[in-house]
């Protein structure tokens, strides 16, 4: 995934109410299953429906039995309206009270929805989830596949849910053998106080705004689905005629036959808030709840033909094949912007463009994409589509050339993708085949084949050099696995001479389109590593800075 960014919360004002303290607690668990059944824990619409799957809820269950630790439960107190699940698969939950505050789940929906799954369970299909019994013989849990009384050694665990029911049972077990009795019930018993005693620990944050409670909401990533505040907004803004989530996967669905559809959800969604009316940032994306379902309709329609626009632009004039070499994922929401704002660039403007692209590519601008610059880049969009400026004012520094010897080749690694982009531009050739390197294959990212060290790792490393010498960004180029098997750990001195008598003539087209100069080819003959990174960083460099047109 391309490197994200944070946002900074804007602030709330001085009148703005103070969040409460989260106030720890500790919670029988099958009290909190009562209050899920009762609706005084609400479960807002993160999730289409129940996702775990059968063997995930009989581990919880077993692990519970265990007492082994579930994890915590984190709640959310608050007097903002959210639209809740009425049901967990295929069991009945009371609706929202129409009063408010009320505790909204945010982190455990899994978990208590197992538990209150397994003992509130009444329903009429055989192959539901819940269908649940515990064998008292073997002390596991299993599945039913039928709606028929199981053998007296194995309860429903419906009935664990009622001490009357689940002891009326328990009695039936009289009509047992003395011994088969004896250790029957001592096992329910067991298994009954097991849940009934079971305690887990419970946070509930105070009435934070959404601005507030969306930075905790994203860093949850427990035994669960990991949230974010796309999820947050799906249940703020969810009606009958209108889903979030559907209409964002719909639009990364339209990408997807371009290779771009692994966008993230949140990148999506600032351009909506754009669309909508206003900017990127968490503050604004909140204000999505006040819109109808025919606005947010229409957002997402004009965010889709944006972003369809902005992937045309990044695959034919940048020879992005992917989103996955996209080096910043909020690059490509302002750059949606601007064709959501000039959809028909001239000539010009997309020169412009174009140099907007590598400079904050190169600079890392995105790396610290905070409110302000947020703001300041929809307001340098609207005065550039609006024939006010002739450039896209951007606030990114000219990188020094130090960048392309201090970075290391990493997927992740937004001056990485920017150095194999740099590189498709000149046509890279194998250096001892002579083919042209399938760019198109490296570029999907799927892993590193295609990239390999001009200085071999491993002869790097019996020389003393530290990783991050040895993995920098000036000492990567593209070669096939075949030609890195025959170079191996030989010093550049010996197998460059291979290289020249293969090469021939072509020998200076072959460096060139790997960017390494004469110099820089003269350094490595003499195994002069130092030099041969300070040489090819500085071709890497004044490269880029033509492409961004920096003076």
């Amino acid at each position: 995934m391309a490197t994200s960014s944070k946002d900074t919360i804007a602030n709330s004002g001085p009148t703005a109410p103070i969040p409460k303290d989260p106030q720890p607690a500790v919670d029988r668990i099958d009290e909190l299953a009562r209050r899920i059944r009762s609706g005084d824990i609400l479960l807002p619409k993160f999730q289409r429906e129940f996702v775990w799957d059968r063997s995930q809820v009989l581990e919880l269950l077993d692990s519970i039995v265990r007492n082994y630790p579930i994890g915590s439960i984190l709640l959310w107190q608050s007097r903002q309206e959210l639209r809740s699940e009425s049901r967990i698969a295929d069991l009945e939950i009371k609706l929202p009270k129409p009063d408010y505050p009320v505790n909204y789940l945010l982190d455990g929906q899994q978990r208590l929805s197992t538990i209150c799954g397994a003992l509130y369970w009444n329903g009429t299909d055989p192959q539901s989830v819940w269908n649940i019994a515990y064998d008292l013989r073997e002390k596991r849990f299993l599945h039913l596949d039928t709606l028929d009384d199981p053998p007296q050694h194995q309860v429903r665990m419906n009935k664990l849910s009622d001490a009357s029911v689940f002891y009326k049972y328990v009695a039936t077990l009289d009509s047992l053998s003395a011994v088969d009795k004896e250790v029957l019930k001592r096992n329910a018993d067991e298994l009954f106080n097991r849940l009934k005693d079971y305690k887990i620990a419970v946070v509930t944050l105070g009435d934070m705004s959404i601005q507030d409670v969306a930075p905790i909401f994203e860093r949850i990533n427990s035994t669960g689905t990991q949230l974010t505040i796309v999820d947050l907004m799906r249940a703020a803004t969810w009606s009958q005629e209108f889903d979030l989530i559907d209409a964002i996967d719909a639009v990364r669905e339209t990408l997807a036959s371009k290779n771009f559809g692994g966008l993230d959800r949140k990148v999506v969604l600032r351009t909506m808030s754009a669309a909508a009316g206003g900017g990127f940032s968490s503050g604004s994306i909140d204000d999505l709840r006040k819109l109808d379902a025919s606005t947010l309709r229409q957002a997402t329609n004009d965010a889709e033909e944006a972003y369809k626009r902005a992937v045309d632009f990044l695959s034919t004039q940048i020879r992005i094949p992917s989103d996955a070499v996209i080096p910043y994922s909020n690059q490509i929401v302002v750059l949606a912007e601007i064709f959501r704002k000039l959809p028909n660039p001239n000539g010009e403007q997309y020169a412009r463009i174009r140099e907007w692209f590598w400079r904050t590519a190169s600079a890392g601008y995105f790396s610290g994409w905070n409110t302000g610059m947020m703001t300041a880049d929809q307001k340098a969009v609207e005065n550039f589509a609006d024939g006010k400026t002739k450039e896209l004012e951007v606030g990114a520094v000219k990188p020094r050339p130090e960048i392309w010897t201090s970075r290391t080749f990493r997927s992740n690694n937004a001056h990485a993708k920017a150095l194999a982009i740099v590189l498709t531009y000149h046509k890279p050739v194998d250096l001892l085949t002579g083919q042209d390197i399938d760019v198109a294959k490296a570029l999907a990212w799927i892993n590193a084949k295609e990239f390999h060290h001009f200085f071999p790792r491993d002869y790097l490393d019996q020389k003393g050099w530290p990783a991050t010498k040895i993995n920098a960004l000036a000492n990567i180029v593209m070669m096939s696995s075949a030609s890195n098997k025959v170079i191996s750990n030989r010093a550049p001195s010996d197998y460059l001479k291979d290289v020249e008598k293969v090469a021939g003539a072509h020998l200076s087209s072959r460096l060139a389109s790997h960017l390494i100069t004469p110099e820089a080819y003269e350094a490595a003959l003499a195994d002069n590593f130092e030099d041969f990174l300070v040489l090819r960083r500085g071709a890497i460099h004044e490269t880029v800075q033509k492409l961004a047109a920096w003076e």
